[in-house]
């Protein structure tokens, strides 16, 4: 989502933490020590973000698979100078236990805890490619997808000429590898492997279902 910053003074993630409006209507994020308030997204960027909460939650109940999809919650990276809130976020049930903070707090500290974090690009699409990517990679967060249904992206992500692009980081040694899908493709993903969705559905999330392809 495009950012506008709120406060210069740079402050640590406990400080962003008590710092965060109570019943807030406006959703705001720590990036690097520096709180930034994230503006809601637009219509087709809500319905795209929305679908894929809604195709997870459906994947987990059909296959019976011990994650949850929270509402509310904030990602601590490891560096303790940022906390992000992706589009989508699956949770493992079984780790979540071990998170120190999860329960009274919503906040996530332990990579291993999250099965899947999503984020749906919009005008700041480095964020989504460069800062968070190197975060979810450093915290250990197994899988992270980048919903670039606008093809907003650099060209060294997702080609020349760009182009709607859904991008699938899987940690594999420590490190992100990458596969990409496009058009009628099938994703691929590690935390559900029973999926049958295409990338072009998703970027069509906004159309009816009988218009999809």
């Amino acid at each position: 989502m495009t950012q506008a910053h709120t406060k210069a003074k740079t402050v640590t993630f406990d400080e962003f933490v008590a710092w965060y409006p109570e019943n807030s209507v406006h959703k705001y994020e720590l990036h690097n020590g520096v709180i930034v308030e994230m503006p809601l997204g637009t219509g087709d960027h809500s319905a795209v973000a929305g679908f894929i909460a809604g195709v997870v939650f459906l994947e987990i109940r059909q296959q019976q698979l011990p994650y949850l999809v929270p509402k509310e919650y904030i990602v601590k990276s490891a560096a303790d100078k940022s906390g992000y809130t992706p589009d989508v976020i699956v949770l493992d049930q079984t780790a979540i236990a071990n998170e120190p903070r999860w329960k009274k707090e919503s906040i996530i500290t332990i990579g291993a805890s999250v099965r899947l974090a999503v984020e749906v690009v919009s005008t700041n699409w480095r964020d989504d490619y460069f800062t968070k990517a190197r975060d979810y990679e450093e915290m250990g967060i197994p899988e992270y997808w980048i919903v670039d249904y606008l093809g907003l992206g650099g060209r060294q992500f997702i080609g020349n000429p760009k182009q709607p692009t859904f991008s699938v980081y899987e940690l594999v040694d420590g490190e992100y590898q990458v596969k990409q899908f496009r058009g009628n493709s099938r994703i691929e993903s590690a935390a559900f492997p029973e999926l049958q969705l295409t990338a072009e559905q998703i970027f069509r999330a906004g159309l009816p279902p009988n218009e999809l392809t």
